[in-house]
């Protein structure tokens, strides 16, 4: 493979397989508002919370860790402002103490906290503005979870590059291919990826155990496993949902994430680790099948966007099929008829926002997923033609991103719509 090719996928994965404590929205949130307070430098009086509409519904459901097992904006941000650590980006809430707790809790009946609607062209917008007793400060993140672009001290702005191209800092996605990932999956170094790879198996796997041990939201991994029994393939879609039972109700184990989604990171790394204990394979089996999950992933989340009204699950569960397809030897054929079958089954399913029920979607994606393999091993696949299917993987791929950023542009409106009562 070309050398700055090979490092392209190499930097692409250390940028995407990052770890996070929490729903990345909130935390991202709580990220800026941690930010604010450490240019604020004395305690905030007022807080003002301007964001994008899909920061608003993937904020409003979903259980912020380390709060007392509280829900919402002004959650976030008190978490970020009393018990935040900057420096930490993504774990930013991590280490909250019980103290911390009580005193989070107290700042959100004491402070005022206005949360207001923000449309600047963004799809992922925040903007934290504090007022304290003789200082003021003001944080904002634009286009991905740790991207701040502006900061204010006093009445100083000390940065501001929200006129940029903000995505200009990531290393270009527009060069990937299934064709090259499943080259860089044979051929790549391990030494080059092991550590974020053995990072996502040991944290992934550990909140899906977490998820099945304990009573977390909807509980859709253990229903599942209890009705549907332990086959492989429904243990596959069990432990990925339950790693999201777990996080999606606040617990505060880290995870790894996958195109800034923690569900969209399990789902991608979970069934194939599943699938590798089952079927012993080696490390490096496991590690080049989550090449291939995670790269396939990103690949169709370029074209979706960081935030849609399309389910990001359904593109991590089209990369877990392609992954379990590796782990059984397919030829590239195979993998990528596996993609283009998968997301003619799951695509259009709607993201309403981090909650509960993500368990489920990741179980539908997951099984849609597999559901891709075991088609083609079966001689069948779905066409040119068929609805969204294109010529090939690459133009299906298109296809999901032009449905989900173009034509679901409006469909994510009214989603906030009917979540904000308006």
């Amino acid at each position: 493979m070309d050398r700055k090719l090979y490092e392209s996928y190499v930097q692409i994965l250390k940028e995407e397989l990052i770890p996070a404590m929490g729903c990345t929205e909130p935390i991202a949130l709580a990220y800026a508002a941690a930010k604010a307070q450490e240019l604020l430098g004395q305690p905030a009086k007022h807080v003002r919370v301007q964001a994008s509409g899909s920061i608003i519904k993937n904020v409003k459901s979903v259980v912020v860790p380390n709060t007392g097992h509280m829900k919402g904006i002004a959650v976030a941000a008190a978490a970020g402002i009393v018990a935040g650590d900057p420096s930490l980006e993504l774990e930013v809430i991590s280490k909250v103490g019980p103290e911390q707790v009580k005193e989070i809790s107290k700042f959100i009946e004491e402070v005022p906290v206005d949360v207001e609607a923000l449309d600047d062209g963004h799809v992922f917008d925040i903007l934290v503005t504090l007022k304290g007793e003789s200082s003021s400060s003001a944080v904002r993140i634009s286009d991905f979870h740790t991207n701040i672009v502006y900061l204010e001290q006093n009445g100083k702005v000390l940065l501001d590059n929200t006129a940029s191209e903000c995505e200009e800092n990531l290393t270009d996605r527009s060069v990937m291919s299934m064709e090259g990932i499943l080259e860089f999956a044979t051929t790549a170094n391990l030494d080059d990826v092991k550590d974020v790879l053995q990072r996502q198996i040991d944290y992934n796997w550990a909140i899906a155990q977490e998820g099945m041990a304990g009573n977390y939201g909807a509980n859709i991994g253990k229903v599942m496993l209890k009705v549907n029994g332990d086959s492989l393939r429904n243990r596959a879609c069990a432990m990925a949902a339950a790693g999201s039972d777990a996080r999606m109700d606040g617990c505060e184990l880290p995870v790894v994430i996958n195109s800034g989604s923690g569900n969209q990171g399990m789902t991608a790394s979970i069934p194939v680790i599943v699938y590798a204990k089952e079927m012993g394979a080696t490390q490096e089996q496991l590690y080049r099948a989550l090449l291939v999950s995670n790269l396939t992933a990103i690949h169709q989340k370029t074209g979706v966007g960081r935030l849609s009204a399309y389910c990001g699950a359904v593109c991590a569960g089209a990369g877990a099929g392609a992954g379990i397809a590796y782990l059984h030897g397919a030829s590239q054929e195979e993998i990528t008829q596996t993609v283009v079958n998968a997301l003619a089954v799951a695509s259009g399913m709607i993201c309403d926002g981090a909650k509960a029920s993500c368990a489920a979607k990741i179980a539908v994606s997951v099984n849609g997923g597999i559901l891709g393999y075991e088609m083609f091993i079966q001689g069948q696949k779905f066409c040119t033609g068929d609805g969204i299917v294109g010529v090939d993987v690459e133009e299906t791929i298109g296809n999901v991103g032009r449905l989900a950023s173009e034509g679901m542009y409006d469909t994510n409106k009214e989603i906030i719509g009917i979540m904000t009562g308006k």
